[in-house]
């Protein structure tokens, strides 16, 4: 991190992102658009302070990586180390030492934000840094020291059935088993 340039402070929040003045055209975008395009213009911010300055149609997944451990500085997750005497605990009892990182869930959605704001700023979809093999295994390493860490595992969702489709099928009771046909013993 050597080769980064410290990012002045005033304009980052907490979490790492940096506030702007809102434009007029903002009011009318989502809420999702609105944090897609402060998440780009920090993104630039930082290409534009990395020393040397990085354009982005040099920028690489190893970049990207850079930009994703510049913001675990700013993280609010705390994440024991295996050597805490808390690790794999979901609520420690007591403080420790261990780092604050930016969570897993957070990371995820900024890389997903960042995947589309890259191709809606003219990237191509195929020289797009954020969908590198790399950052996905960035992100699926980050997911497992976070879970183990907490003593709490991720796994994919189940779909829920509507409710109403259980109700409205009256459950029928089972016919009689059939007889064996004749001569089958």
């Amino acid at each position: 991190m050597d080769s980064i340039q410290e990012m002045d402070n005033s304009s980052i929040s907490q979490d790492g992102v940096a506030s702007h003045a809102p434009s007029s055209s903002s009011s009318t975008a989502s809420r999702y658009e609105n944090q897609k395009r402060r998440d780009w213009n920090t993104f630039m911010q930082y290409l534009k302070n990395h020393r040397p300055p990085l354009a982005l149609s040099w920028c690489s997944g190893a970049h990207v990586l850079e930009f994703l451990r510049y913001l675990d500085r700013f993280g609010k997750t705390k994440v024991h180390t295996p050597i805490c005497p808390f690790y794999g605990y979901p609520n420690p009892p007591a403080p420790c030492p261990c780092p604050f990182r930016q969570a897993w869930g957070s990371l995820d959605a900024l890389i997903g934000r960042l995947r589309a704001a890259f191709e809606e700023n003219g990237g191509k979809p195929e020289a797009n840094p954020f969908g590198t093999r790399a950052v996905r295994l960035y992100l699926l390493e980050v997911r497992d020291l976070q879970s183990k860490a907490r003593g709490i595992s991720y796994e994919k969702k189940k779909r829920k059935r509507p409710s109403s489709a259980h109700q409205q099928t009256p459950s029928l009771p089972l016919p009689p088993p059939r007889p064996p046909p004749p001569g089958a013993c």
